[in-house]
C-alpha cells in the first residue's frame, strides 16, 4: 500500500483551498507536526480546542485538518501551564499534526461561503469580487422574504441557537450577501452590489447602526454557525478526493462542538 504523508494531504488541501487565496494577515498551512509524517487517519474540525484534540487522539488521528489556525499570532513562549501550550504539547505527545485552511478556504470555490450559500438556499451565487474567488458571496432567494422571516430562515437553516436581526426598515429581501465568520466590514459592499440583506457573524453596535442608515438588513448568525457547516462538507470533499487518488485514509469529523455563546 502506498505510504501517505502529511505532504500528500497538504497537496490535496492546497488544490481545494489554494494557499494563494489566503489573506496577507492569515496563518494557514501546516502548524504542528512534520510534512514527512505518515497519515492513515484524519480528523476534520472548525477549531482545535481541547475537546477536538482529545477526540482526535481518541480516533487515533495522525492529522487534524481545521479551518481556524491553532497558532495564529507569534508564539513567544511554550508554557504547558497555559491553555495553548498545554494543547500543543498534547498534540505533539500524541503525534497529531495540524493543518489549517482559513481565509483561503473562505474564498475557495466550494469553500466556507459557497457551503453557507447552499445552506441558505441561495440561487445564482457569485463572488463579491471581479475575480472568481473572494471572501464573500451574493445570491438571491427563491422568493422574497420579510426581514423577520429571513432571520428565522437563517436560524433554522444553520441550526443556530439564536440569531440577531438588524432590521433596516420595511422592505423585503431578495438579494443576499454573505460572509461566514466575521465579515461585517463587507456590509456596505453588499449594499453596493444590490443586496437587501447580509448574513455574517460578530457584528458590532456601530456597524449595525451604519447598516440601518444604509438601508440593508443584517442577520448576525454568529461566527460558529456560519462556518461550522464547512466541517462536514470538507470531510466529504476529502473522502471523494482520497478515493479518486486511491489514498487509504479514514476520516472522522467533529459533530459535537457547539457555539461558545448561549442565549439566556
Amino acid at each position: 500500500m502506498k505510504k501517505i504523508t502529511v505532504q500528500h494531504v497538504a497537496e490535496v488541501m492546497n488544490r481545494i483551498a489554494p494557499r494563494a487565496l489566503a489573506e496577507d494577515w492569515d496563518n494557514p498551512g501546516l502548524l504542528v507536526g512534520s510534512f514527512e509524517a505518515p497519515v492513515e487517519k484524519i480528523f476534520v474540525s472548525l477549531d482545535v480546542t481541547d475537546e477536538v484534540a482529545a477526540a482526535a487522539v481518541d480516533f487515533d488521528a495522525d492529522l487534524i485538518v481545521a479551518h481556524h489556525p491553532v497558532i495564529f499570532r507569534a508564539v513567544k513562549n511554550f508554557r504547558t501551564d497555559l491553555p495553548l501550550g498545554k494543547r500543543l504539547a498534547a498534540l505533539v505527545k500524541n503525534d497529531v499534526a495540524v493543518f489549517a485552511a482559513h481565509t483561503n478556504l473562505d474564498s475557495a470555490q466550494g469553500g466556507v461561503n459557497d457551503v453557507l450559500a447552499q445552506k441558505l438556499g441561495l440561487l445564482d451565487v457569485k463572488s463579491f469580487g471581479e475575480e472568481e474567488n473572494s471572501l464573500c458571496r451574493i445570491g438571491r432567494l427563491p422568493k422574497k422574504m420579510s426581514a423577520r422571516n429571513f432571520a428565522a430562515h437563517v436560524k433554522k437553516s444553520l441550526n443556530a441557537e439564536f440569531v440577531r436581526l438588524v432590521d433596516a426598515g420595511d422592505f423585503e429581501i431578495e438579494r443576499v450577501g454573505i460572509c461566514g465568520g466575521a465579515g461585517s466590514e463587507f456590509i456596505s459592499r453588499a449594499k453596493f452590489l444590490g443586496a437587501q440583506a447580509f448574513v455574517t457573524g460578530d457584528v458590532k453596535y456601530h456597524e449595525a447602526q451604519s447598516a440601518v442608515e444604509n438601508k440593508i438588513h443584517v442577520v448576525d448568525a454568529g461566527h460558529f454557525a456560519t462556518e461550522f457547516p464547512i466541517v462536514h462538507a470538507l470531510a466529504e470533499i476529502l473522502r471523494a478526493e482520497f478515493e479518486r487518488l486511491d489514498y487509504k485514509i479514514k476520516i472522522a469529523e467533529d459533530t459535537t462542538s457547539r457555539d461558545v455563546f448561549t442565549a439566556i
